[in-house]
């Protein structure tokens, strides 16, 4: 009966790029989509912000802004998406030629 009780240590396993690097690299493009949409936005929002600043509107260009940082962050995430589907699928036909 005690010997049920036991628990197993957790073993430290140090990061091993050769088993983990699927897991690498999408954590990789998640962090890139996210990062590029974020900065799309907010650079849209910073000179939204400086317009209604110089020209003493109240939120009309901040919004403005906002709304064509998401169009143009949304717009290249996709563009990126593709690109990266375009190249996974030309590894894919590689690799599946060179083994027949």
């Amino acid at each position: 009966m005690a010997r049920c009780l036991k628990r197993k240590k957790k073993v430290f396993r140090p990061f091993n790029y050769k088993r983990d690097r699927a897991w690498v690299e999408n954590i990789y493009i998640v962090t890139q989509l996210g990062l590029t949409m974020a900065g799309c936005i907010a650079f849209c929002f910073f000179i939204g912000l400086y317009l209604d600043k110089w020209l003493g509107t109240k939120g009309v260009f901040l919004t403005i802004f906002i709304v064509l940082g998401v169009i143009g962050g949304g717009n290249t995430v996709y563009r990126q998406i593709l690109e990266i589907t375009e190249q996974s699928e030309k590894y894919d036909s590689n690799t599946d030629n060179g083994s027949s």
